[in-house]
């Protein structure tokens, strides 16, 4: 229509100022610490060489957000221009993609800031934070040594799952029983649940290791401590998973629980050949999310003498007055538990698509 005009373009230029500033702020920061941190350092040691290689790519990385923040910059110059010259189309596109390479560099930049960080604090003070939990000599002479102990943290876990998965949904059913004659049993597993998600899993491991071969019960006296571990984790853990298979069985409508009564099944058949396949299907995303709790909490297993990851670091940390075997443990652990993640959010993210998709 003639007269109209088309509104400016979304400021851009605060934005990249900010980015540009703060850039080379981190920048000119990171080489300040880099230089007091080697000056600390003794000339010609380990510690000064292996500083300069993690400063100079500390400085690298701090350099790329810089670049894309300069390059921010000059489109918001390039947007000006055009709005100079009515070509206000033309500058709209500049000005967002000057926003966007300026978020962009923001972004980087915390990552990159965080990153140095952590590589000065490594480096800095004669790199002692390093020596104290990453001496390469201990981590390579130790490292066989505590996997093969992690092996036990794996066995415990995988056997105590098991149990877990079976008495875990034993105890969902007992507390759905229906009617009157199924309240005793729903009452003995609603308060075994209360009682066994309010103690901690170590109090429990704790009374289960000692307290069977105190009282003298004939079998249970005479298992090894992983078996008592293997025991008290799969106490604990079934509680929480009679309560997500609870929630999973009440997601399924009430309508195909009175559909397949109707039809004749029992409570039994109902649930075993109509509910339950369902409501497993619901609750696989939060019980991998549960095992992975309950892979971690096998390092507390040490507490009752089994001889797994944890407590083999800590014999050889107490001997050689370091630390860098429990990191081991550690690494381990993120090795272990970080692919049970990635598949949980998989998991999620293809019910999604499913549900979608339906």
């Amino acid at each position: 229509m003639p007269g109209l005009r088309l509104s400016p373009p979304p400021r851009s230029r605060g934005l990249a100022t900010i980015a540009v500033a703060l850039s080379v702020a981190v920048l000119v920061g990171v080489g300040v610490l880099a230089a007091t941190g080697l000056t600390a350092a003794e000339p010609g040691t380990t510690a000064r060489t292996v500083g300069w290689i993690f400063v100079t790519a500390g400085l690298a990385l701090t350099a790329i957000p810089v670049f894309i923040a300069i390059k921010g910059f000059r489109e918001s110059l390039r947007s000006a221009k055009l709005v100079r010259e009515d070509a206000v189309l033309r500058a709209r596109s500049n000005a967002s993609k000057s926003r966007e390479l300026s978020l962009t560099a923001l972004g980087l930049l915390v990552a990159v800031a965080v990153l140095t960080g952590f590589i000065l604090l490594l480096v800095s003070n004669d790199a002692s934070v390093q020596q104290t939990f990453l001496r390469w000599d201990i981590l390579a002479s130790t490292s066989w040594m505590v996997t093969k102990a992690f092996g036990l943290n794996i066995f415990i876990a995988i056997v105590a799952e098991i149990i877990v998965l079976i008495f875990g949904l034993a105890l969902a059913i007992a507390r759905m029983l229906p009617g009157r004659a199924g309240a005793p049993i729903r009452w003995l597993a609603i308060l075994y649940i209360d009682v066994m998600r309010a103690v901690p899993a170590i109090i429990v491991i704790y009374l289960i290791g000692f307290g069977l071969p105190l009282a003298g019960i004939p079998i249970l006296k005479d298992l090894s401590p992983t078996w008592f571990a293997i025991i008290a984790l799969a106490l604990t853990y079934s509680a929480y998973v009679a309560e997500t298979y609870r929630a999973g069985i009440e997601s399924i409508h009430a309508s195909q629980f009175s559909a397949s009564r109707s039809l004749g099944f029992s409570f039994a058949q109902t649930m075993r050949l109509v509910v339950l396949p369902q409501a497993v299907r619901n609750v696989i995303p939060p019980l991998l999310t549960m095992f992975i709790g309950l892979q971690k909490d096998t390092a507390l297993v040490n507490v009752i003498g089994a001889m797994d990851a944890f407590n083999q670091a800590k014999y050889v940390s107490a001997t050689q007055y370091n630390l860098s075997a429990v990191t081991i443990v550690a690494i381990l652990f993120v090795i272990v538990t970080i692919p049970q993640t990635r598949l949980v959010d998989w998991w999620l993210e293809r019910g999604k698509k499913m549900r979608g998709g339906s």
